[in-house]
């Protein structure tokens, strides 16, 4: 018994192809019947039901399928973490979305460049589809999205509650408001975010949990492109306060505040389920989570 057959019955379960599996591991299908045949004599059990198809896992398939993932898992864990010390310096590569990776994140980044100075810290962007698919194929190591949703095989963690706010034109009637009923919102000039994007799902809930729908002239899958169409007073959006500072800076965008209460997106740190991490990496994770706390926290305060 050793790790690659371990290896090769984990991916015949999670591809559920023994050709696809073959061909993974480079070896003929009927060398993968061999390794399974092997694991089921060792064993005396059946582990795998062949006539399905594709082939199904029996009962005690389940058992030991969930036993030699574990073990796998391990044993990566393991081999990354000691090539990880023989190593002077180590890569971590991070996805975010666009307004999280050139707004919130940034802060995150700096105090841990300052601890581990000699880690390559990669950072990318990209839609949150794409985060997703690529932390399952392991391309990254961590990805930071909005409003994170539960995938099998992926952890979320929270990150920082995010305070949405409503942004105006300093030309708009409302710009000279200290804060606003959003019930005001009802029919006015409004841009959103494109419906697939799952900020516009959230920002959606929170109208309905009040019962207003304003009307939608724009829609767009960016923050940076509504900030610009709100900034030539095409309407007024609802967004993440962290994302328009440089604009209230400039002064070319107005926030406002809801007096009916505090409204927040949430963020969430994901990684693939067992991902072996090195000691950087786990106190990178570690230093994110400690977002949650506070809402718009500094990293600063209590590391």
């Amino acid at each position: 018994m050793n790790i690659e057959t371990f290896k090769i019955f984990c991916d015949l379960v999670e591809l559920r192809s023994f050709s696809r599996t073959a061909e993974k591991h480079g070896i003929s299908q009927s060398a993968v019947s061999q390794q399974l045949a092997q694991l089921e004599i060792a064993h005396k059990c059946q582990l795998l039901n062949r006539k399905k198809r594709p082939p199904e896992l029996t009962q005690t398939g389940e058992i030991f399928y969930l036993a030699a993932r574990d073990i796998q898992d391990r044993y990566d864990r393991l081999t990354h973490e000691l090539a990880t010390l023989s190593r002077p310096g180590s890569r971590i590569r991070i996805a975010a979305i666009f307004s999280i990776g050139m707004h919130t994140l940034q802060p995150y980044v700096t105090r841990f460049m300052a601890k581990y100075p000699t880690v390559h810290l990669r950072i990318e962007y990209g839609d949150a589809e794409a985060i997703y698919d690529r932390i399952l194929k392991g391309d990254i190591d961590i990805g930071v999205v909005a409003v994170p949703k539960k995938i099998r095989h992926i952890d979320v963690y929270p990150f920082v509650d995010e305070p949405l706010v409503l942004v105006c034109s300093p030309a708009h009637l409302l710009a000279g408001a200290g804060s606003v009923d959003i019930h005001k919102l009802q029919g006015m000039e409004f841009i959103a975010f494109e419906k697939d994007v799952p900020s516009r799902n959230w920002i959606d809930g929170i109208l309905s949990q009040y019962s207003v729908n304003p009307r939608i002239v724009l829609e767009f899958d960016n923050i940076e492109t509504i900030k610009r169409a709100v900034e030539i007073n095409s309407g007024v959006s609802i967004l993440p306060e962290t994302t328009i500072r440089n604009e209230l800076a400039n002064q070319t965008l107005k926030s406002i505040s809801f007096s009916n209460e505090r409204f927040y997106r949430p963020t969430g740190i994901i990684v693939r389920k067992n991902r072996a991490f090195s000691q950087a990496g786990r106190y990178l994770i570690e230093l994110l989570q400690k977002g949650e706390h506070g809402h718009e926290h500094d990293p600063g305060r209590d590391l």
